[in-house]
């Protein structure tokens, strides 16, 4: 149940990317915002401003989330790399799959230009880049043409003393975005010093530029030349503009990760950034609590441990502020990769100021996470407290269990069972059950069924715990719930009263039930519906619980009837034991395509005799094609 005032009212006044979901998780649109609190506000603000496509995609969206960056610029970049990655649906614009413009400077040529390059190939030219946009590439060249006035154009131009033919000047000279080099209004000497500075500007050495324009700037102010003050003042605000550093982007980089940690007075929250190809494309943050006594640079070192030791790829290089054992870690990621991994320590320049950024993200997720489980504590308390009043319980139902049965037409017939606490999903204790007594499609007797096998099992339990004064924890069953919500009606509930009574268990019982387009409708209890409006945030957590575990049901049952699926087709045909079963679901991947495998290509099976292979010809011969 994700909080949209809470975290709304906790975005920061920082530039960033925001990330909207829908109801399954899937991203659904990828924004930049030069201040986030603001530009993320306004979606959920009424406003006859919102398009059409803006007001559909609010109506879906159920979370969001958020990176910060140092710049808006980054915060564009950033942006575009996730679009790449994750392709939302409300990103249409953007879905293209080019690449990155350059800024290209042809200093191949005897008089250099400035020009957008696609693509960035070995023909001798300086490449800057690469940047988000096609239109923030044009920005860029024009701002610097205003600074340095470099040409644009496809002529071909030699010196006046090397046979160069002189030329008319175009528009561009006149409005002072060219010196033009065609009619030899400059030498190529000087051109030369003004490609110079146009490659230390997009190098990033402003410094001195910036510094020489200032100069200049004061000298004409107090030569009451203010036309001319006026517009170096503007070239000025243009080289900040280009100089704005890219963090998000590197030209020279391969495969990487960043890992930096946060630390407060008691957890931790780890921070990777994985860069690819130079380009950030996406993050992830992990949580460790009560870590105050652990050095950073040992929680580092076992992050790695654990992080890659399950994941599938192992970067070149992974950047970290400190690490323990630095060699032998760097050994093991290496026979991991079968390739050499460096871990570096950055000490200073981009990757160094990557770094803090990523640690400012750790922060605030780790702040956020607090601030999160805090409200939700209380908001999940203040639920559970409407719940026992709408129900007129005796005490609050902490620990809340649900049971559901899934089967078709009496076929695979299964049973689950989720658990929440505290309002919360408790994983650890979901159970599903496979009905042995029951035959064909009676929902109330398997109910009975996996009651009595869960509360039987939780009072032998509960007789081991006492007798071996053991912790309640240990055992599967033995903790019982405050609340059982069955999923269905009256009769479900009663099919769980009879064996409730049959324990002596005094255990309140309500069935969820829903509303003819199959919406939770209220709560069947002691015989009568009980409504829920007016209690908006119980009937959330009623939603919830219901559609958690009918999911539940529903996934094992698909399990169980797909491996019927597998024993009805393969082990029924002779000369095909489990270790070749194994070995043609492994090749093939599915019985469709075993079916149409050629004698062939069942030969060629690990295992697979000719024997074997002309079984599965002739079975699947005689079935055509069929089960």
């Amino acid at each position: 149940m994700f909080d949209f005032e809470y975290h709304l009212k906790m975005l920061p006044d920082k530039p960033g990317v925001y990330i909207m979901k829908n109801d399954v998780g899937t991203v659904i649109y990828v924004g930049k915002a030069k201040i986030l609190k603001n530009r993320v506000r306004q979606y959920f603000q009424n406003s006859k401003n919102h398009s059409e496509k803006v007001k559909k995609m609010v109506k879906v969206i159920s979370e969001f989330e958020y990176i910060v960056t140092d710049s808006e610029i980054e915060a564009l970049i950033l942006e575009c790399n996730l679009i790449k990655k994750y392709k939302p649906k409300y990103n249409i614009l953007l879905k293209d799959d080019k690449e990155y413009p350059y800024v290209k400077i042809t200093s191949n040529e005897d008089f250099p230009r400035i020009i957008i390059a696609r693509k960035k190939i070995k023909d001798g030219a300086k490449y800057f880049g690469p940047y988000p946009q096609y239109s923030k590439v044009k920005e860029i060249i024009l701002l610097i043409k205003k600074i340095f006035p470099l040409r644009t154009c496809k002529k071909t131009i030699k010196e006046e003393n090397e046979g160069g033919v002189k030329t008319r000047p175009c528009l561009n000279y006149h409005i002072g975005l060219c010196k033009a080099p065609c009619s030899f209004y400059v030498s190529k000497e000087e051109y030369l010093k003004t490609v110079q500075n146009v490659v230390d500007l997009l190098s990033g050495k402003d410094k001195s530029i910036k510094k020489q324009l200032e100069k200049s700037m004061y000298e004409a102010s107090e030569n009451l030349e203010f036309e001319k003050a006026a517009s170096l003042r503007d070239k000025i605000l243009a080289v900040d503009k280009v100089s704005e550093n890219q963090k998000i982007i590197f030209g020279n980089f391969e495969n990487e990760d960043y890992i930096n940690i946060y630390r407060d007075d008691k957890d931790s929250c780890i921070q990777v950034f994985f860069v690819r190809n130079g380009k950030v494309i996406g993050r992830e943050h992990f949580i460790f609590e009560d870590t105050v006594e652990t050095d950073k640079s040992k929680i580092i070192t076992d992050f790695i441990k654990r992080f890659y030791g399950g994941t599938a790829f192992v970067p070149k290089i992974i950047l970290v502020p400190f690490i323990d054992d630095k060699e032998l870690i760097e050994n093991w990621l290496s026979l991991r990769k079968e390739s050499r991994v460096e871990i570096r320590i950055p000490k200073k320049g981009d990757k160094l100021r990557l770094m803090q950024m990523i640690e400012k993200n750790a922060k605030i997720s780790l702040e956020q996470f607090k601030l999160k489980y805090i409200i939700e504590k209380d908001t999940n308390e203040n639920t559970l407290k409407e719940l026992m009043k709408a129900l007129n319980l005796e005490d609050m139902p902490e620990r809340i269990e649900s049971y559901d049965i899934s089967n078709i037409q009496g076929v695979d017939s299964v049973g689950s069972m989720v658990v929440f606490e505290n309002g919360r999903p408790k994983n650890n204790d979901y159970r599903r059950f496979k009905i042995k007594t029951v035959d064909g499609p009676n929902d109330y007797d398997s109910m009975k069924e996996i009651l009595d096998r869960r509360f039987s099992h939780g009072l032998k339990e509960i007789e081991s715990v006492k007798s071996h004064n053991l912790n309640y924890s240990l055992g599967k069953f033995c903790v019982f719930p405050d609340l059982i919500l069955m999923d269905g009606g009256i009769g479900q509930v009663n099919a769980a009263k009879n064996i409730l009574k049959r324990y002596n268990l005094n255990i309140p019982i309500a069935g969820m039930v829903k509303d003819d387009k199959h919406r939770t409708r209220g709560l069947i209890y002691n015989g009568e519906e009980i409504s829920l409006k007016g209690y908006d945030r119980v009937m959330k957590l009623i939603t919830r619980i219901q559609d958690e575990v009918h999911r539940f049901a529903i996934t094992y049952h698909r399990s169980l009837r797909g491996k019927r699926m597998l024993h009805s087709v393969l082990e029924d045909i002779p000369n095909i034991g489990s270790s070749r079963r194994k070995e043609l679901l492994k090749q093939f991947g599915s019985i469709e395509n075993i079916k149409k495998a050629t004698y062939d290509e069942l030969i060629l099976t690990p295992s697979i005799n000719n024997k074997a292979a002309e079984s599965l010809i002739e079975y699947f011969k005689k079935s055509k094609g069929g089960d």
